[in-house]
């Protein structure tokens, strides 16, 4: 390389493009919606939907120039288990891609640190969206917990029939109080393996997301505090806003109106 043109190259001037800092402010915006937890991919996905093409390599090289880091945790291994339960089988035997809404929903309960100790958070989600559609959060991993959650879940879906609800085998879901409301609902119960928490899959994943892309790692200042938060989190940043790579990036949200959209074209031609 010559001198002159390198000496050319330092002197440049640095003229930003028109529109550039319209999207360095849109990629920081989505940055701080995530809570600081959205990476490359997900910044890329979040301003895509929304009308601004962007790869996640560009995002990468903006996030870089705007000093951005994503606060995800690494990846850990688990142990494998092939025990079932005595009288509940793993029915759903990781079968997660789900067709239909309201056809299988899972559930599992996680702790959050509020006030001056622990809380406990039970979810139940459908998974055909990968979207929380019920929850409950108290002081105490009881079966009512588990109970508030899925009564919640079952009013606020309109009453499905012909649903499964898969967990793990914690005492709540295995609680002959549990059980008898599964009854009550018409629900056809499913169990993890004893250990593996791979036959419950899209739980732990949402509680993973939930935990490294939002929750403080000093928890909240209070259990009301948590839950505004939390359900914050369940019902904006993730049901509206965050793409899921199982939802062809689209947001739970999203995808379910996609469904519905495609369904109702397809009984109008009918």
């Amino acid at each position: 390389m010559h001198r002159s043109s390198y000496k050319y190259w330092r002197m440049r001037r640095h003229i930003v493009k028109p529109g550039q800092e319209a999207l360095n402010d849109s990629v920081v915006d989505a940055h701080k919606d995530s809570g600081g937890s959205a990476g490359a991919r997900t910044i890329a996905r979040i301003l895509t939907n929304k009308g601004d093409s962007l790869s996640r390599y560009r995002a990468t090289k903006l996030m870089k120039a705007l000093d951005i880091v994503s606060c995800q945790v690494p990846k850990h291994s688990y142990k494998k288990a092939t025990k079932e339960h005595v009288t509940i089988p793993n029915t759903l035997d990781r079968q997660f891609d789900v067709s239909q809404p309201n056809q299988v929903w899972c559930g599992d309960i996680t702790y959050v640190w509020a006030g001056s100790r622990w809380s406990y958070l039970a979810v139940v989600m459908d998974l055909m969206a990968r979207k929380p559609v019920g929850w409950a959060m108290s002081r105490s991993p009881d079966s009512a917990l588990v109970e508030t959650a899925l009564t919640m879940a079952y009013e606020s879906r309109g009453r499905p029939p012909k649903l499964m609800f898969h967990s793990d085998q914690g005492c709540q879901y295995t609680s002959l109080s549990f059980r008898q409301l599964i009854g009550r609902y018409g629900i056809d119960q499913s169990m993890s393996r004893r250990g593996n928490c791979w036959d419950n899959a899209p739980m732990e994943r949402f509680f993973r997301s939930l935990k490294s892309e939002w929750v403080p790692e000093t928890g909240y200042s209070s259990l009301e505090h948590a839950k505004r938060s939390i359900i914050s989190y369940m019902i904006g940043y993730y049901s509206q806003t965050r793409p899921h790579t199982f939802n062809d990036g689209l947001s739970p949200n999203a995808f379910e109106r996609q469904y519905a959209k495609n369904s109702y074209s397809v009984a109008k031609i009918t």
